[in-house]
């Protein structure tokens, strides 16, 4: 039994940061994304049972036992909702830039959640595949579904009801996102461990969770309303207050480097000139810039002016899980 599904990647508007259930990967506050068109995972998951093991190749490379274990952990998932005992061969080939600042995770578990489901003949709507994916990777619950997403975090101990849902559709609004790379080297602190250390330690995470939560209210306004100067002033704001999160944190870290606070400067320099423009950075030094199709050109111009920007990729709004 086989399958083959497509997944893009998403870049989160309103942050997911802390777990209050690291197991079940259940957030402590609901999230906000944009599927992205240009990164996606295709994963083709095919059962077998002459296999004696789960075999997984990442863009035609065989992989070790690590991250082997990991696809194995999240096919038991599949293989519990269905009884079937088999072994599969997953073969994936991501087309993310992750030195770029975008996590394939949450492409690569989308993806693998709805060609796995699938290959067993499980016909899984939205919101149970959601469920599922997020077991893989908490970011990819939200893409499943194209355009704007949000993460539902839920308040049952077993996560039935912490699942993604479409907010509007990929072709409704269209944005620019630029995600400018300026570092490519592997960042000291991982998001796990930052987002841990982070919701144990730091005396700032309840006002972060506070802010948050009617942040999302006023970002899925925004979005409602199309009023692009809202959505950006409160995606920007967002986005620092969970780096703020890490310098409270014991012993503090933080992911930006020179380069990043170099784009801020310029990002807050066109807005001063009047072009709307607006930052969200993720657990990494790298920036995504934020802007209207009209002024993505002025925008891309101005960043690539900057002696430390290595590559700038422009993304649009994405459509969510397909089937090949």
């Amino acid at each position: 039994m086989k399958a083959t599904a497509k997944a893009h990647t998403n870049i989160a508007l309103i942050k997911y940061w802390g777990k209050r259930n690291e197991e079940l990967i259940l957030p402590t506050n609901s999230s906000l994304s944009i599927t992205l068109d240009l990164f996606y995972t295709e994963t083709t998951v095919e059962f077998d049972e002459r296999l004696t093991t789960d075999i997984f190749y990442l863009n035609g490379e065989e992989k070790g036992t690590d991250e082997t274990a990991k696809v194995s952990r999240f096919l038991n998932h599949v293989r519990k909702l269905t009884g079937d005992t088999r072994f599969a061969i997953v073969s994936s080939q991501n087309h993310v830039p992750t030195a770029a600042g975008f996590a394939s995770s949450a492409s690569g578990y989308a993806a693998l959640a709805a060609a796995s489901s699938k290959a067993l003949g499980l016909e899984l709507d939205g919101k149970e595949l959601s469920k599922l994916a997020r077991r893989g990777s908490g970011s990819a619950c939200r893409s499943i579904y194209g355009g704007f997403v949000e993460w539902k975090k839920g308040v049952k101990e077993d996560g039935c009801d912490s699942y993604a849902v479409p907010i509007l559709d990929q072709k409704a609004w269209n944005l620019s996102i630029l995600s400018v790379m300026i570092e490519s080297k592997q960042k000291k602190i991982l998001s796990r461990e930052g987002m841990k250390r982070t919701v144990q330690t730091s005396p700032f995470y309840d006002g972060w969770l506070k802010a948050t939560e009617q942040e999302l209210r006023i970002a899925k306004k925004a979005i409602e309303k199309r009023d692009f100067e809202m959505l950006g002033e409160t995606l920007e704001k967002n986005a620092f207050k969970m780096h703020a999160t890490t310098l409270g944190a014991d012993p503090p870290f933080f992911y930006w480097q020179p380069a990043t606070l170099e784009i801020i400067d310029c990002v807050q320099h066109l807005r001063s000139q009047g072009l709307l423009a607006y930052v969200t950075i993720d657990a990494g030094p790298n920036v995504k810039v934020i802007c209207q199709p009209d002024d993505e050109r002025k925008v891309f111009q101005t960043l690539n002016e900057i002696d430390s920007v290595k590559e700038i990729f422009v993304c649009h709004p994405g459509p969510g899980i397909s089937y090949l």
